[in-house]
């Protein structure tokens, strides 16, 4: 009889197994993309004056207090090009030595500012009705979680808008000093003659972030941290 119970508990092992990695990978508990939903509404919550709708595209924006940034998402696709948006107050970077004609076609400048984004939501998937802004984000995570990830080293989550773009907020508002982060892939300004040191009310760092094999590597990104308490 033993060989029965070796085996039996083998294939009650490998289903346990089996069950749980559908339910962290498979979508029944992702733990990320749920919890960076709480994460995004505390956010929301905690500064209400720097939420408000996008006209253009219809979709909601969260401004930077200093008016440096903001972040769009949940917009129609006919009213702007991309899902989620980047829109970053253009003077410092121009200031800083950018020049407008070198950067390439994914960075756009218009009045004033210079915008990135990304297209998260398939073609075909459009809201029945009016979203509220954290509807409209958790919208997202159903549709594309791949664009939603964690950021360890600042306990952050974050969402990819393209490029090496992101917007990311705090795991834990109580906690992080780091409430809300515009990050940006300093790359393509450096291309264009900006000077990314010299961008007034940015910093630039090297970020520790994991690498396609989970593996921490240091990479430099353009930041606007705020601290909302």
């Amino acid at each position: 009889m033993r060989p029965v119970l070796k085996n039996a508990t083998i294939c009650l092992s490998t289903a346990l197994t089996f069950a749980l990695f559908t339910l962290y990978c498979g979508g029944k508990l992702d733990v990320v993309g749920k919890d960076s939903a709480r994460a995004f509404g505390e956010l929301l919550q905690k500064a209400p004056q720097l939420v408000s709708a996008d006209q253009e595209s219809g979709g909601w924006s969260i401004t930077a207090p200093d008016s440096g940034a903001r972040f769009i998402w949940g917009g129609e696709r006919d009213a702007r090009a991309f899902d989620v948006i980047l829109e970053i107050y253009a003077a410092p970077f121009i200031d800083a030595g950018l020049d407008i004609s070198k950067l390439p076609e994914t960075i756009t400048f218009n009045g004033g500012n210079l915008t990135v984004g990304a297209k998260l939501i398939p073609d075909g998937s459009a809201p029945s009705g009016e979203l509220t802004p954290l509807a409209a984000y958790e919208r997202i995570v159903n549709l594309n979680r791949d664009a939603i990830g964690y950021h360890a080293a600042l306990d952050h989550y974050g969402i990819n808008v393209g490029g090496g773009n992101l917007f990311e907020w705090a795991k834990d508002l109580g906690t992080n000093d780091k409430d809300m982060v515009f990050v940006l892939n300093p790359d393509p300004f450096i291309n264009a003659g900006a000077a990314p040191d010299k961008i007034d009310g940015w910093a630039f760092a090297k970020v520790t972030v994991d690498d396609e094999n989970g593996k921490p590597i240091q990479v430099d990104k353009i930041l606007k941290p705020f601290n909302l308490n």
